[in-house]
């Protein structure tokens, strides 16, 4: 059986050390830890979190009211352009929109915008703006230095009163400005929205009107440029000979350069040229077709009236001359007219013939000559035009910059024109929507915000200060505090009773605290099996239920026919005498060891059935002595086989040696620990003297455990042990 109380016990490095007291961040942040803090520090959360809230009302109280009013802007980056010239400043691209909001926003809460306000409402010489100090010059301050520190005073304060808020639904600009007049509170709203909307307005007057100066300068500049290039090109082509035609209109246009008469010339020359050419090379095919061909054979011939008249008038002459000839014969007169008449006929028509042939030679000859004095003119232009070419390629030069300063000049001009006709439109971006009204209350002191926050931060104090005391407080007070710092396992529990109802709990042994250490009997069978035992209950530092316990577990047993012995055991400040109802006897369990006592004698008599109680007696024996002699060793082996248990009520463990030299001889000790009054650090060091004196732990019994104060329900005790429709009162 003490093998099997060994495999029970924790070993002694199962003890957490000092800093694992929190137990970790789960455990801080568990809903029973944190009940368990607020229901412990009530009083001081609920004191501290009056004192905010009276400390809020009291600064309400005392707070100077101010009044808020509002007016509107409205900004439109992507403005429609009337005529061309009034998108002088870059369009705002649609995903910087914001960023331009917030830009304008910036401008309207800076100081240039709040030295506007100033000077235009003159701020700086009211007294109902700026107080005393607009009126009364502090002593030693020039007028000088009074209307500077004036001026700046009300900027500060007109930049310092102003918020601007820019919604991300739309592009209407909320200023609002607070001031503890209401009247001023609107009349400075309405000044900064006029004053940013005429800024708008005059910057882009500025920039129109810069524009247009830096326009006529360049332009000015760029005419006399244009002036100097042009008579440069044209003194150039004097003194080198070069006439140019003049443009013509879409050449000029389109800036091409002018020709000049020499290359003219030559293009004209070529043209003819080609084309005489041309002429000579048809003329001199068709010569060479019909060279060889009879004259009577060309086509022109045969298709010439004239000449085929002639024939067709010789064919009939010499048709009748045949047929004279054979009626009449070689003699007769009229055959020598006829012949005479075609002799003439044919004389005719080769005439024509070779006529019209010499025709067609003429023509090849004379395109010929053409064509060759056509190529000696343009020989002679050619050479004129390549000599000037040479001459030209400074002249181009000349030009080509004349050129391009005239089509910058009407650039310019043109962009000059379109500014000048836009002047007169309004090119700003903002206006004013609604005008600031006067409020009709104070925005400030708002009295259920300020008692909020002060709620706030007091309960937020309240609660850094109760997990500051909770977190230097090493108070056991949850059955997992035991089981976690103590390494121990937990027996059990009992709840808080008052003294008074005690011994009537204990009476009923259906009351919670009965139910309870029938619970914690249960654990300690098993936790020591066995009959024959011997048993030591324990504690920390007096007071923590150790008594209580060791009798009511004691009369548990004797309950079920177990014969148990009980023993007195704290030689110091017995007390388990007063639990039976008795005073305080002569003789006990220390004259029982020395023998000057029978041990029947010494009980006390009229204890329940089964259970027998050795008090003690006054004694001036040393415990220690007394208790690390062999003749408790003796006492304890006479009697174990007697009883089934023999409990030990021993003294409390810190600053004595009783407890450790008991826990030598006891088969297991039950360690009592006091909840929300057992120290961490105490027990600890309490439960390792045991260990380290050979003491076999059968575990821990939560005493006066308060489920309220641990973080349970109210009720939690009750339905735990409680069963059917017991009450709870």
């Amino acid at each position: 059986m003490t093998t099997a109380l060994q495999s029970r016990s924790y070993p002694e490095h199962a003890l957490l050390d000092d800093g694992e007291m929190g137990g970790g961040l789960s455990s801080m942040l568990s809903l029973s830890t944190i009940r368990g803090i607020v229901y412990r520090q009530r009083f001081m959360l609920i004191g501290i979190i009056t004192l905010a809230l009276v400390a809020a009302l009291v600064i309400t109280l005392l707070t100077r009211p101010l009044y808020s009013a509002s007016t509107t802007v409205r900004i439109d980056p992507l403005t429609s352009n009337i005529v061309d010239g009034q998108n002088l400043e870059p369009e705002v691209p649609v995903n910087e929109i914001d960023r331009y909001m917030q830009t304008q926003a910036t401008v309207i809460t800076s100081r240039r915008i709040a030295y506007q306000v100033v000077d235009t409402r003159k701020l700086d010489t009211r007294e109902d703006f700026l107080g005393d100090f607009a009126t009364k010059r502090p002593d030693g301050m020039s007028d000088k230095d009074w209307k500077h520190e004036r001026r700046e005073a009300a900027a500060g304060m007109v930049q310092g009163g102003v918020k601007v808020d820019v919604p991300m639904e739309n592009r209407v600009i909320t200023i609002t400005y607070t001031s503890p007049s209401a009247k001023l509170a609107a009349e400075v709203a309405n000044a900064v929205a006029d004053v940013f909307v005429q800024e708008d307005l005059r910057r882009a007057l500025e920039t129109n009107v810069y524009a247009q100066n830096y326009l006529k300068g360049q332009i000015e500049k760029l005419q006399r440029s244009v002036q100097n290039a042009e008579e440069a090109a044209n003194a150039y082509a004097k003194a080198n000979g070069i006439v140019a035609q003049a443009p013509m209109a879409s050449s000029a246009t389109d800036g091409d350069t002018s020709q000049t008469v020499t290359v003219a010339t030559l293009a004209t020359v070529n043209e003819t040229y080609t084309a005489a050419r041309t002429k000579r090379i048809a003329a001199e095919q068709r010569w060479n077709a019909v060279s060889g061909v009879p004259a009577g054979q060309l086509p022109e011939v045969q298709q010439n009236n004239a000449i085929q008249g002639m024939i067709a008038e010789r064919s009939k002459a010499i048709t009748e001359l045949s047929q004279l000839r054979q009626r009449y014969g070689e003699s007769y007169p009229r055959l020598r007219e006829l012949n005479a008449q075609v002799s003439s006929l044919t004389t005719q028509i080769n005439k024509a013939s070779n006529d019209i042939k010499s025709a067609i030679r003429d023509d090849y000859t004379i395109a010929l000559r053409q064509e060759q004095a056509l190529e000696g003119e343009l020989n002679k232009v050619s050479g004129k035009t390549l000599d000037e070419q040479d001459r030209r390629v400074r002249y181009n030069m000349l030009d080509r910059e004349a050129t391009a300063q005239r089509t910058q000049l009407a650039s310019l001009l043109t962009r000059y024109n379109e500014i000048s006709s836009a002047a007169n439109l309004k090119p700003g971006t903002s206006s004013k929507l609604d005008a600031a009204q006067v409020p009709g209350g104070p925005v400030s002191p708002n009295l259920p915000k300020n008692m909020l926050i002060g709620l706030f931060l007091g309960s937020a104090l309240a609660l850094a200060i109760a997990v500051l005391r909770e977190a230097f407080d090493d108070r056991l007070r949850t059955t997992e505090d035991v089981e976690r710092k103590l390494g121990l396992p937990l027996l059990g529990y009992t709840p808080d009773i008052s003294d008074r109802d005690v011994i009537e709990e204990i009476n009923d042994p259906f009351s919670i605290l009965m139910e309870a250490y029938s619970s914690i009997r249960s654990s300690i069978d098993f936790a020591v099996p066995g009959n024959h035992r011997v048993l030591q209950v324990t504690s920390s530092e007096p007071s923590e239920g150790k008594s209580l316990t060791a009798s009511t577990i004691a009369r548990k047993y004797a309950q079920l026919g177990r014969k148990t012995l009980l023993i007195d055991a704290d030689l110091r400040k017995p007390s388990l005498f007063a639990l039976f109802g008795t005073t305080r006897p002569k003789s006990g369990f220390v004259e029982v060891l020395l023998g000057d006592v029978r041990f029947e004698d010494a009980l006390i008599p009229n204890t329940p059935e089964n259970l027998d109680v050795l008090p003690v007696a006054p004694s001036k024996v040393n415990p220690v002595e007394l208790l690390s002699s062999q003749v408790l060793t003796d006492f304890v082996e006479k009697y174990r086989e007697q009883y089934s248990l023999i409990i030990f009520d021993s003294v409390p463990v810190m600053g004595l040696a009783d407890a450790p030299l008991l826990s030598r001889i006891a088969d297991a000790t039950v360690f009592i620990v006091e909840a929300n009054r057992a120290h961490y650090g105490q027990a600890k060091t309490a439960v390792r003297r045991l260990m380290s004196a050979g003491a076999r732990m059968a575990g821990v019994v939560l005493t006066k455990y308060r489920a309220a104060e641990a973080g349970m329900s109210y009720d939690y005790h009750y339905q735990y042990y409680a069963y059917g429709e017991r009450s709870k009162d």
